[in-house]
């Protein structure tokens, strides 16, 4: 799952300026013609006037409702209560759960693009099933994970009630159910209940750590750090967001130990280096 397996050391720092990367198109990327700087802190990998170029032809945006490929309906697991609808191209496979970090999943269906946009919309107003959750609420349903059968159970649930829904796109092919968990790919059983979170990165700042586990594009490193700076849970173990190092140039760390912010919970809410509060 992860081109990170756990147990391999990662010693790296970031170097001069983080730029955009541009553009993808025909397969490759086309360089930012702004050589934009970026900010550290965000997930983003391109300036706003990349990202709007991008999404003029997109099929996130609507942008691209020709796509001639099928695409596939999703429903996505990623804790109790936390079930969306989505959908892919059918040539991508699960490539597309993976990259969001999906628990376990289950196709509901496959057919043309519109076909599959009204089904996803469907789900929303019908069954209220979002198209999305954010970071946070992801990260902390990892740490108190229900047994596989009840995830199961209720992706089956939803499943049952998805396929009884009238309206179903005649165009879209109902997929029979059968679910797919990543508890073993991912880690999953790695993961504590809490976990510290490393900040945004800077010039100079270096990641010294351990793989844990990887999700999606978090992965859980346990820390090695000065013996001032401890995280404050999971013994150790903090998360990255892997799309921050995006535009950086990395290099080999020059130390030892994590100089990158740390920000470690405390009841349940994010503490930083310096001991300010703010929500995780």
């Amino acid at each position: 799952m992860s081109p990170l397996p756990a147990g391999k050391v990662l010693a790296f720092a970031a170097r001069g300026e983080r730029r955009c990367l541009g553009v993808r198109r025909g397969g490759r990327w086309t360089v930012c013609p702004y050589a934009a700087v970026l900010d550290g802190a965000g997930a983003r990998s391109q300036c706003a006037s990349c990202a709007q170029l991008d999404r003029s032809r997109s099929v996130a945006a609507d942008t691209m409702a020709d796509d001639p490929r099928p695409y596939g309906v999703y429903l996505a697991y990623f804790g109790p209560g936390l079930l969306k609808v989505g959908i892919t191209a059918a040539e991508r496979g699960p490539v597309r759960l993976v990259e969001q970090g999906a628990v376990a999943y289950a196709w509901l269906g496959r057919g043309p693009l519109m076909a599959a946009r009204r089904a996803e919309a469907l789900l929303g107003s019908a069954l209220a099933v979002p198209d999305r959750f954010g970071k946070a609420a992801k990260r902390a349903a990892r740490g108190a994970l229900p047994p596989v059968r009840d995830r199961i159970a209720e992706l089956a649930r939803l499943h049952g009630a998805a396929r009884e829904l009238a309206d179903w796109p005649e165009a879209l092919e109902p997929v029979g159910f059968e679910c797919r968990d990543y508890t073993e790919q991912f880690g999953l059983d790695r993961i504590p209940s809490e976990v510290a979170e490393l900040g945004a990165m800077a010039a100079g700042a270096e990641i010294v750590g351990e793989v844990v586990a990887g999700v999606g594009a978090d992965v859980y490193l346990r820390l090695r750090l000065g013996a001032s700076e401890e995280p404050g849970g999971g013994a150790g173990i903090a998360v990255l967001d892997l799309r921050v190092l995006s535009g950086w140039v990395l290099g080999a760390a020059s130390g030892t130990v994590t100089t990158a912010p740390v920000r470690g919970l405390a009841g349940g809410r994010a503490r930083d280096e310096e001991g300010q509060e703010g929500l995780f």
